[in-house]
């Protein structure tokens, strides 16, 4: 995501460093190639290992996973100066109240993706659908700079919105998150019934189910629009106002997007952490707080936190 966005804003003119992990040395020889309907193209940007190679920055733009949030004033303080505006582009709740622990409050802003984007190897992003960024102020009304910032996107062809209240967009967007990262994972082992209610014996999957076998399966649809409904419901017991009518229209846009495989399903595939706190739990918390009955949310963190559990023993457990 942040090579995408990044690579969008360099391409426009930006100056734009990237501050990279494994993809350091692929990108620092031959750059970013971007892939996507749009039409295809290549940038080369300044390319860092440690945050301090590149320093203060106008604006920072955060793409971590959640599960590296602990290593946020490690990464960020030195290039964070007062002037700083920092735009965390990650799911889910939570990552701007760590922020805030770290940094003065009028400097944070949250931003929502909904673009389909997977890295198939190094260096290379293909961008299969969609791109906008919905982006608003922590704790705050929008500031002229967050529409400063919502402009230059838009000059570097992103389509991007100002949200009146974040908190509300955070939520809208976990109607869509929950459902399809939470069931494409759990479908790997066919927790279906037990997500149901039914705790008999769950028929075993060898994979991950993406967008268009969960929308091809009615009873599948229907596990993803209870929990939408599940969603909507808590935001709205937090006052957020969010439609109803959101979960069809979630549903009918994510039948054109055709065999998509969410975040989560590729992390799971790959060994890596699930963003299970951001995505999953602290909704659920924040749900229950409200007085809200989520059953269908409640069963599936259930499942998704025993398969982490389970893999972390196996990876620790001697061959």
């Amino acid at each position: 995501m942040g090579s995408y966005y990044g690579a969008r804003l360099l391409q426009q003119g930006a100056e734009a460093h990237f501050l990279l992990r494994s993809d350091h040395d692929v990108v620092k020889n031959d750059g970013v190639r971007i892939q996507s309907p749009d039409g295809d193209f290549h940038v080369r940007p300044h390319c860092a290992r440690t945050p301090d190679e590149i320093g203060p920055c106008d604006l920072v733009l955060i793409g971590l996973k959640t599960t590296a949030n602990d290593r946020f004033p490690e990464l960020l303080t030195p290039l964070v100066a007062p002037h700083t505006a920092v735009l965390s582009l990650q799911n889910g709740l939570g990552s701007l109240e760590r922020l805030a622990g770290h940094f003065s409050e009028a400097q944070l802003l949250g931003g929502l993706c909904f673009v389909c984007i997977n890295r198939p190897k190094p260096g290379v992003i293909h961008h299969q659908a969609y791109g906008r960024i919905v982006m608003g102020e922590y704790n705050r009304w929008p500031e002229p700079r967050t529409h400063d910032l919502c402009s230059l996107f838009r000059e570097a062809g992103v389509p991007c919105d100002v949200a009146d209240n974040l908190r509300r967009a955070q939520w809208e967007k976990l109607v869509w998150n929950i459902p399809f990262n939470g069931l494409g994972v759990a479908g790997i082992v066919g927790h279906q019934a037990v997500i149901l209610g039914d705790e008999s014996a769950p028929q075993i999957r060898k994979r991950c189910l993406p967008t268009d076998e969960l929308l091809a399966s009615p009873e599948w649809t229907t596990l993803l629009e209870e929990l939408m409904r599940e969603v909507i419901a808590a935001a709205n017991a937090l006052n957020l106002d969010v439609a109803d009518q959101m979960a069809g229209k979630m549903i009918r846009n994510t039948r054109t997007m055709g065999a998509y495989r969410a975040s989560t399903l590729i992390d799971f595939e790959r060994g890596l952490p699930l963003e299970l706190d951001s995505l999953f739990l602290e909704p659920l918390q924040q749900a229950l707080a409200a007085g809200v009955d989520t059953p269908r949310l409640a069963a599936l963190c259930r499942v998704l936190s025993g398969l982490e559990a389970a893999r972390a023993h196996d990876s620790n457990t001697p061959p």
